[in-house]
C-alpha cells in the first residue's frame, strides 16, 4: 500500500508545469500527505531500493545514521546533540532530499496552502471564490528549508507572528480582524523542514511558545487563536556545553521532541581524512597542482585528535572538525605560495609548511587557564609536535631514554652524520630542485627508510625524511632553530660544544 502511494505522488512530478488549477490537481494522481509522511515514505523507498541516505556524513553509517531513519520512521520531531563541528547542521539540509521533489501549494499564500487541504482564511476564501479554477503554483523541495539561528533576541513575533499596523491601515481593517496577522517564520514554513539551531540559547519563554505548535499544531498571536493545522518537520541542534553556560531546554520542551540524537567526531584518522577532504576546498581552482603525501594528511588530523585530549585545550568545547578542513586549506595554499614566488608550476607539500597552519588552529581551540597562560601559538606548536610524535611510532621503532652505552639503535647513523655536519638548514622558500638536493646530503636517512619503510612512494620520499628530522627533534635526538631564511637541524649538544 505504501508503496503504491509513492508511486503516484511520483507521477504528478512529471505534471507539474501542466497542472495549473485546483480542478486539474483533483483530476490528477496526486494525494495530500503531512511532511512527516512524505519523509517516511521516501525513506522507506530508498532503503527498499537500497540507495545510501545521507551521503557524506563519514563515521556515522553504524551510529548516527540508523538513529535518525528510525526517528524518521517514527515521524519525530529530532534534537541533534553534539559538541561544534559535528556535522548537524549537515545533516539537517541532507533531509531535504527525503522530500517529494514537488509540492502543489494555492499560488499567493504566504503559508503554502495545500490546495486539497488549506488552512489560512486566504487560502479558504480563494478556492470558496474561485472553486476549481483556483491557481496553484508548485513549490520545490529546495525552497522547504527554514533556518533559524537562536540567539537571545529572537522574539515570538519573529518565530510566531505579530498584528500588522501597516497591513491594517491599507486594507482598513480594524484590529480585531484575522486578515491583519503577519505570519512568523514558523506558520510561513507550513509543510517545511524548520531548524533552529543553538536551541538553548533561545529564551525560556520563546521556548514556551513552541509547546503548542509541536504537539497540536495551533498558534495564538496577540489574542486570536488560530486552529491552524500546521505541519512542519522540526529539527533542533543543541550543544551539550550549552545546557550549563549559556541556557538550557526547558524540560516540558524536551519532552515534546520525539528523539535526541548524539552525534560525535570521527573515531579515527581515516575517516577524518574523508571528511576534510570532502568538505575542503577542491585542489583544481588552485593556480598550480600541490601534491599533498598521506603522511601529510594523518598528521594534520592527528592534530585534531591530539587537540581533543591536551591538557591546554577545553574539552567541553570540543575542536570542531572545521579546524582541520581549514588547517589543510591553510597547508596546501602554504606550498602554493612558495611554488608561485619560485615560479614552479607544481609542488610538493612539505613538513614545514604544517607551520602555515598555526593560524587556523589558534582560532579554533578554545583553552583552558593552562593554555592561556602558555598563549596559543604555544599550544598550537605543542599539539603539532605531539601529533608527530604519535605517528612516528607507527612507522619507526621506538627511541628509548635509556640504553646500556654500547647499544646500537637504528638512529646512531642519522645523529653522527649530524654530529659531523657543522650546519644543516632547509630554507622555507627553496626550490623543489634545492630542497630535494638538500635532504639528499642525509645518505643515513635514505638507509633508514629502506629497512623501515621500503614502500614509500617516490612522491613521499623527501617528506617521510623531513618528517623523520622534526621526530628526532621532538624526541630529544636532534635540535632545531629559527634562522633568519628557515630551519636549522643540529646535534643535541651542538650549542653546548661550541660554548665550551
Amino acid at each position: 500500500m505504501i508503496t503504491k502511494a509513492i508511486e503516484k505522488n511520483a507521477l504528478i512530478k512529471t505534471m507539474d508545469t501542466a497542472i495549473k488549477t485546483l480542478g486539474e490537481l483533483k483530476k490528477s494522481a496526486y494525494q495530500s500527505k503531512n511532511i512527516k509522511t512524505e519523509l517516511r515514505d521516501n525513506l522507506i523507498a530508498s532503503l527498499q531500493a537500497g540507495k545510501k541516505t545521507f551521503e557524506g556524513m563519514h563515521g556515522y553509517e553504524q551510529t548516527v545514521i540508523p538513529q535518525l531513519e528510525r526517528a524518521i520512521l517514527s515521524k519525530h520531531n529530532i534534537n541533534l546533540l553534539g559538541l561544534r563541528g559535528q556535522g548537524k547542521t549537515r545533516i539537517a539540509r541532507l533531509m531535504i532530499q527525503l522530500l517529494d521533489e514537488y509540492i502543489p501549494v494555492v499560488a499567493g499564500s504566504e503559508i503554502n496552502d495545500d490546495p486539497l487541504k488549506p488552512i489560512s482564511r486566504f487560502a479558504k476564501d480563494l478556492i470558496a471564490e474561485k472553486g476549481d479554477e483556483t491557481p496553484i503554483e508548485w513549490l520545490h523541495r529546495d525552497e522547504r528549508f527554514f533556518e533559524k539561528l537562536a540567539t537571545p533576541d529572537v522574539t515570538v513575533a519573529d518565530l510566531i507572528g505579530d498584528i500588522d499596523p501597516i497591513k491594517a491601515a491599507n486594507l482598513k481593517l480594524s484590529y480585531a480582524d484575522d486578515r491583519v496577522l503577519h505570519f512568523g517564520m514558523i506558520p510561513r514554513a507550513n509543510r517545511c523542514l524548520f531548524v533552529i539551531n543553538e536551541l538553548p540559547d533561545l529564551q525560556a519563554r520563546i521556548q514556551v511558545a513552541l509547546f503548542n505548535i509541536l504537539e497540536e499544531g495551533d498558534i495564538q498571536i496577540r489574542g486570536f487563536k488560530l486552529r491552524m493545522p500546521l505541519d512542519l518537520q522540526f529539527v533542533f541542534t543543541a550543544n551539550p556545553e550549552d545546557y550549563t553556560n549559556r541556557g538550557s531546554i526547558v524540560t516540558p520542551l524536551k519532552d515534546r521532541i520525539g528523539s535526541q540524537i548524539l552525534t560525535h567526531y570521527a573515531f579515527d584518522l581515516e575517516t577524518a581524512k574523508r571528511i576534510t577532504t570532502q568538505e575542503a576546498e577542491k585542489l583544481e581552482t588552485r593556480a598550480l597542482k600541490v601534491y599533498v603525501p598521506e603522511l601529510a594528511k594523518d598528521v594534520l588530523e592527528q592534530i585534531a585528535f591530539e587537540a581533543r585530549i591536551s591538557e591546554f585545550v577545553d574539552h567541553k568545547s570540543g575542536v570542531s572538525a572545521r579546524m582541520s578542513i581549514t588547517a589543510y586549506e591553510n597547508l596546501i595554499s602554504t606550498a602554493e605560495r612558495r611554488a608561485l614566488l619560485n615560479g614552479e608550476n607544481t609542488t610538493s607539500v612539505r613538513f614545514s609548511d604544517l607551520l602555515g597552519m598555526i593560524p587556523s588552529i589558534t582560532g579554533k581551540v578554545e583553552l583552558v587557564y593552562e593554555g592561556e597562560q602558555e598563549g596559543s601559538y604555544y599550544v598550537a606548536n605543542q599539539l603539532i609536535s605531539e601529533a608527530t610524535k604519535t605517528l612516528f611510532l607507527k612507522y619507526f621503532p621506538k627511541i628509548e631514554k635509556l640504553k646500556k652505552q654500547d647499544l646500537k639503535t637504528p638512529y646512531d647513523a642519522v645523529l653522527e652524520w649530524f654530529f659531523q655536519a657543522n650546519n644543516f638548514e632547509l630554507q622555507d622558500e627553496a626550490t623543489n630542485k634545492l630542497y630535494n638536493s638538500t635532504l639528499s646530503l642525509i645518505e643515513p636517512l635514505d638507509d633508514l627508510i629502506k629497512v623501515y619503510q621500503p614502500n614509500v612512494s617516490k612522491d613521499d620520499y623527501n617528506f617521510l625524511k623531513e618528517f623523520i628530522l622534526w621526530a628526532l627533534v621532538e624526541l630529544k635526538q636532534l635540535s632545531k632553530k629559527r634562522t633568519e631564511n628557515g630551519i636549522a637541524f643540529n646535534d643535541l649538544y651542538d650549542s653546548y660544544i661550541k660554548g665550551l
